[in-house]
């Protein structure tokens, strides 16, 4: 890491009695050097009804760490990290040169898909993207990695001969989804409630109540369609993730992955890639199925 002398950075960041957050204090510092942090949730540890997030802040090449009961904690911890280096060591961020395009990008690149989506969440009051490695495939030397961005309840895959490139493909996407939604260029769109799988015990929808009554072992059945039914009806998104590795005796693979909250993830096989999301979707309305029947 190169270390430049202080009267060559931005003036440094001040923690101490500020009143701001250590989120927004960071994300203003990083505006004023081109270079925003990067959060990334890094795994999720604990019981069920007391989980403890390990979220990252990435700046340039800093990196610092966090955790805390919720997600919005760990990543308070990490910013907090980062300003606390920031007054350490000064200078220890170099300034890039600036562009037209506000930091974004680098000389005539095109804009930075991660740092435009984390702006746009933060001018509007949303939640950062969060982004986790699903799938990491193939040698050494060719590495193939898929990486989700999930941005409030919106859910989008990217992939990659790199974590950073898969990344910037889910962002990409995640902004993609957003205009298309807004039905412009403009982002207009605002964000639907939270679905929270608690919610589902005391649903009355009429959607919960077949899949209470519902045999899901009926032969040739289309789960993938009965999942899309439901999702529709509750607000919550689907995306499936297609496993690159066969299993031992030759069947596909997939995942399935809801923006319930918690995040709700199964897995399915079957002799080709539709069987086997077609299976990850019966696994998953299974887990929706017992959910929603607890008491």
């Amino acid at each position: 890491m190169d270390i430049m002398a202080a009267n060559n950075v931005a003036e440094q960041p001040q923690l101490a009695g500020h009143e701001k957050t250590p989120i927004q204090v960071l994300h203003e510092y990083g505006t004023k050097v081109d270079i925003l942090p990067i959060y990334n949730m890094e795994r999720e540890e604990g019981a069920p009804h007391q989980p403890n997030f390990v979220f990252t802040v990435t700046m340039g090449e800093i990196t610092c760490r966090g955790q805390g009961l919720t997600k919005k904690a760990a990543k308070h911890q990490a910013a907090e990290a980062a300003l606390r280096l920031l007054e350490r060591e000064p200078g220890v961020l170099p300034v890039p040169k600036h562009s037209e395009n506000n930091g974004f990008g680098e000389g005539n690149e095109q804009p930075n898909p991660v740092g435009v989506l984390q702006e746009l969440a933060l001018q509007r009051s949303w939640h950062f993207p969060e982004y986790v490695v699903v799938n990491e495939s193939g040698p050494c030397h060719n590495k193939h990695f898929s990486v989700t961005c999930r941005l409030e309840n919106l859910v989008q895959t990217g992939v990659g001969t790199s974590k950073k490139l898969a990344k910037k493909d889910a962002a990409e996407k995640i902004l993609e989804k957003l205009q298309g939604l807004s039905g412009c260029g403009e982002v207009t769109w605002s964000p639907k409630p939270i679905v929270y799988l608690e919610s589902l015990r005391h649903s009355t929808s009429e959607k919960i109540a077949q899949l209470r009554r519902t045999h899901l072992s009926i032969p040739n059945t289309d789960y993938v369609d009965m999942m899309q039914a439901i999702s529709q009806d509750q607000g919550f998104e689907v995306i499936y993730h297609n496993i690159d590795e066969l299993t031992v005796n030759g069947q596909y693979q997939c995942l399935v992955q809801l923006s319930t909250m918690p995040v709700t993830v199964c897995h399915g096989m079957g002799v080709t890639c539709s069987n086997a999301q077609n299976d990850a979707a019966h696994s998953a309305l299974q887990y929706l199925k017992i959910v929603s029947t607890m008491k």
